[in-house]
């Protein structure tokens, strides 16, 4: 299966992002670590990670500070990354979405308008209309291509 991943922090000077590789990743703990890798590197925080899967589902993730990091999953997967992912938004129908739409509230990505993306758009389509309402549109669709 492909995905692709990207992690963003936002920093004094505004978001940075870079590509993230999710293939070692056993845990929620391990995803955590890349981020706040991330949020080091850039003295960024919050952190946020977009993932998209074979343009079957989509999930953001965002973690601040020392938090426990947040989610939400457009459809629920049990195999490969969306087992990985299921783990945080707990018990959750496969196939349905789950998790906290209004994670990005305050950064400017209402959670109506989040899980409307889960049944409207594209997996990609929609974490880019996401990128855009917080800020970095031009910057994930930089890591996209």
């Amino acid at each position: 299966m492909s995905y692709f991943a990207a992690v963003f922090a936002r920093t004094p000077q505004g978001w940075v992002g870079t590509e993230a590789v999710l293939a070692e990743a056993e845990s929620v703990d391990d995803v955590a670590d890349l981020m706040r890798e991330a949020a080091v590197e850039s003295y960024g925080d919050p952190v946020l990670l977009l993932i998209e899967q074979d343009d079957d589902w989509f999930a953001v993730v965002r973690l601040d500070g020392q938090d426990e990091p947040r989610a939400f999953i457009s459809t629920v997967r049990d195999d490969g990354l969306g087992g990985l992912f299921r783990q945080l938004v707990g018990e959750a129908p496969d196939g349905d979405p789950a998790g906290d739409p209004a994670l990005l509230a305050d950064l400017g990505a209402p959670g109506k308008q989040v899980a409307d993306l889960a049944e409207s758009a594209l997996p990609g389509d929609a974490l880019l209309i996401v990128a855009e309402l917080v800020g970095f549109g031009d910057e994930f669709d930089r890591l996209r291509d």
